[in-house]
């Protein structure tokens, strides 16, 4: 095997290890993998540096970006091999894409504020992408983003049309409507109806997290990681107290739930 062992590797000894591995004598493992094989791979690699990134750990960070560029060498590898595009490809879109949308920087463009390269971003990426109209860009939102992210980006997007309540007022207003409906779903016992209206009051949710200047995602993950704390400290509380949980009344559950509360937010 042509591999040279080093204190310290670059990205091209990366590209040859990735050679190396899906060769007529690497890794058998590596050697079946697909795209599609490998495809929550790269999703859980990417939340596993979110969560690096949440926990201001310097150290997993490294580790972990690591880790997602060893998915793009990996896909990459892939199409390399079937002649169809290579690393350096890749480079260069990103390149041209950076440079491209940045006319402030490597053009005449001018742009003073955020908000003005946010603007000329998104008509730049229009016409690359030959989005006639908003509704192209509101349809070319990935359908594999998760939900609540996917539709405040759809959101974001029609909002620019105009096509928006003018107030938080009215986004509230309409999470009360949809609440109503919700319950009157229920009580019809239609069950694609309750589905239907369930995935509105989802939708209105995130309107006004839109309008609270929230991300919804980051908030219902806050939201879940407290529940957690707090159902942990029921669970601790009711083996102090001697209490079946699963044999306990609502009531019992609820006063444990209670002092739980008080115990986490202490």
């Amino acid at each position: 095997m042509d591999f040279e062992f080093k204190e310290s590797y670059r990205i091209s000894d990366l590209l040859q290890i990735m050679r190396i591995l899906r060769g007529e004598d690497g890794c058998p493992w590596d050697r079946e993998q697909t795209h599609q094989s490998i495809r929550r791979n790269f999703i859980e690699e990417t939340y596993e540096v979110a969560e690096a990134i949440d926990n201001g750990n310097t150290a997993l960070l490294l580790e972990e970006l690591g880790d997602v560029l060893l998915q793009v060498v990996f896909h990459t590898q892939m199409e390399a091999e079937r002649g169809v595009f290579s690393f350096d490809d890749v480079c260069d879109g990103i390149c041209k894409k950076l440079i491209l949308r940045h006319p402030h920087i490597f053009g005449d463009v001018t742009a003073e504020t955020s908000d003005e390269v946010l603007k000329n971003w998104d008509e730049i990426k229009k016409q690359e992408k030959g989005q006639k109209t908003q509704s192209d860009a509101v349809r070319s939102v990935p359908k594999t983003l998760p939900a609540l992210m996917r539709s405040a980006k759809v959101q974001q997007r029609v909002a620019k049309t105009g096509f928006d309540y003018p107030e938080l007022s009215d986004a509230l207003g309409d999470l009360e409507s949809e609440l109503i409906e919700l319950k009157e779903a229920v009580l019809s016992g239609d069950q694609t109806a309750v589905d239907e209206e369930f995935g509105d009051l989802l939708f209105s949710c995130v309107n006004v997290s839109r309008f609270l200047h929230l991300d919804a995602e980051e908030s219902l993950t806050r939201s879940t990681e407290k529940f957690i704390c707090r159902f942990a400290e029921v669970e601790k509380l009711a083996k102090l107290n001697g209490t079946d949980m699963k044999a306990a009344s609502l009531d019992e559950l609820n006063l444990l739930w209670a002092q739980a509360k008080k115990q986490v937010q202490s």
